[in-house]
């Protein structure tokens, strides 16, 4: 990195590694229960949207902004929850971002209409950006640098259980509790999480005078990511003159915000910052990934099921197992970072991913399970290398003043990347398989959609690895 985040200050940590070391163990827990809190609240809810729908007989399209209104808060917040964070003090707005997660989760459980439980997901998200935003950014307060990489790896394996372990909690409480206890459940674990912050986290400095808060940016990058966001779900896949306006209205809010952050005194973004080789590079791969990951969701299910003849049951059986390959791999992978080093260890991990989606379009659907699972096991190993050092490398040397700014851009780019490839992959698997109605498709016709969709994912992780190469390079 070069000056442009270096810091000025002789004494750039604000909570040095050295005076948090004997609480280290106990800070990494609450900054692991964060992460898998806010992974819970997405994965858990997926699976109850059936019996959402039924109980409060609405149709599939309004029940889904259960969803989407969790993601688009966490997509348009996690940026300026990460820049407040720098300026007013990380401990203390993660701990607001907890509590607003837990009343939110409380208001979820209470709600009495469908409008309402949208409306207090949202609340939800919120505090589950500061949540994401900020857990990261912790690493360097608590750690010294030749450490980051195990503590990103666990924080990594954390997220993936959580998402790993929601769609079967949320089926067992739904099953005994009611759908209710998908956000009641989170209470007591919230309540937790407020404690261990609170009590193993270290303090924050006292603020200093100095520039504000970029108001003006800050909403603006909200509306531009909402009408993103937006443009990317609705529809159900169908891209149409609403959703061209909302992408062209994004364009232009990206144009804007560009002008808004040359000229104001304190941006919420410095320019400068994403002309950083590391930064950008980073950043970009993250999306890229996030991207190619999310096809397994779209499309695996569909692959399973219609091509491979596979049961709703056995076919979550077998989706389970690349978050659950994902979380074994987080810590080690970590290690790996730490003794090798981010970059190397960066490429090494896009590298499997190019040859896991690669073998996922060549591979033939009478190898049934086994030709699915290979490449999946190979695909998501180098996923979770990949990001135990892309995380490592981007947050190492970034000013202490701005790791929660980075670590918010960090989850933007990972979600845009969700979001991206909830939609495009879907259509390019649709439209290869040629079929409106997936589930009414031929199973070689989703044979076939499946091979293309996984070869644009190849090609989109062989994007990444090549950026990765000319940062290496730089």
């Amino acid at each position: 990195m070069s000056q442009t985040l270096s810091n000025p200050n002789p004494n750039p940590n604000p909570n040095p590694p050295a005076a948090a070391a004997p609480r280290t163990p106990w800070a990494l827990v609450s900054l692991a229960l964060s992460l898998l809190l806010a992974s819970l609240g997405t994965s858990s809810a997926n699976v109850g949207l059936p019996a959402l729908a039924q109980a409060f007989s609405a149709p599939f399209p309004q029940v889904q902004w259960i969803v989407l209104a969790y993601l688009l808060a966490i997509t348009v917040c996690v940026v300026g929850a990460g820049r407040l964070g720098d300026q007013w003090g990380r401990k203390r707005l993660l701990l607001a971002g907890i509590a607003v997660f837990t009343l939110g989760s409380a208001l979820c459980g209470l709600a009495p209409t469908l409008g309402l439980l949208i409306a207090a997901r949202a609340v939800q998200g919120a505090g589950a950006a500061v949540m994401m935003a900020l857990s990261m950014a912790f690493v360097g307060d608590i750690l010294p640098k030749h450490r980051t990489g195990s503590a990103m790896g666990l924080l990594g394996t954390m997220s993936a259980v959580g998402t790993a372990l929601g769609p079967t909690l949320g089926g067992v409480l739904i099953a005994a509790l009611g759908w209710r206890f998908l956000f009641l459940a989170n209470l007591p674990l919230g309540l937790l999480g407020i404690i261990l912050v609170a009590r193993f986290l270290p303090a924050d400095r006292p603020r200093t005078s100095g520039a504000g808060f970029d108001v003006a940016g800050t909403m603006l990058l909200g509306v531009t990511l909402a009408a993103y966001a937006l443009a990317m779900t609705l529809g159900r896949g169908q891209f149409g003159a609403l959703n061209i306006a909302l992408l062209l209205a994004a364009v232009a809010g990206v144009g804007l915000f560009l002008r808004v952050e040359s000229r104001v005194p304190a941006p919420l973004v410095r320019l400068a910052m994403l002309r950083e080789r590391g930064l950008g590079a980073g950043l970009a791969m993250n999306a890229l990934v996030s991207t190619v990951m999310m096809a397994t969701l779209v499309v695996g299910p569909f692959y399973l099921t219609q091509a491979l003849g596979l049961g709703a049951a056995e076919a979550g059986l077998v989706m389970s197992v690349g978050p659950l390959i994902s979380a074994v791999c987080g810590v080690p992978a970590g290690r790996l970072v730490d003794r090798l080093g981010a970059a190397r260890i960066a490429r090494l991990g896009l590298a499997a991913m190019v040859l896991g989606a690669a073998l996922l379009a060549a591979l033939p659907a009478t190898l049934g399970v086994a030709g699915y699972l290979g490449p999946i096991v190979v695909l998501t190993i180098g996923y979770a290398v990949f990001q135990a050092a892309n995380n490592t490398g981007v947050m190492a040397d970034v000013d202490a003043r701005q790791r929660g700014l980075v670590s918010g851009m960090l989850s933007l780019s990972r979600n845009l990347g969700l979001v991206t490839g909830a939609s495009a992959m879907g259509a390019v698997f649709a439209l290869a398989a040629g079929a409106v109605d997936l589930t009414a498709a031929a199973p070689g016709a989703v044979a076939r959609g499946m091979g293309v969709a996984f070869g644009m994912a190849a090609a989109l992780a062989a994007c990444a690895w090549g950026i990765g190469g000319r940062q290496r390079r730089g």
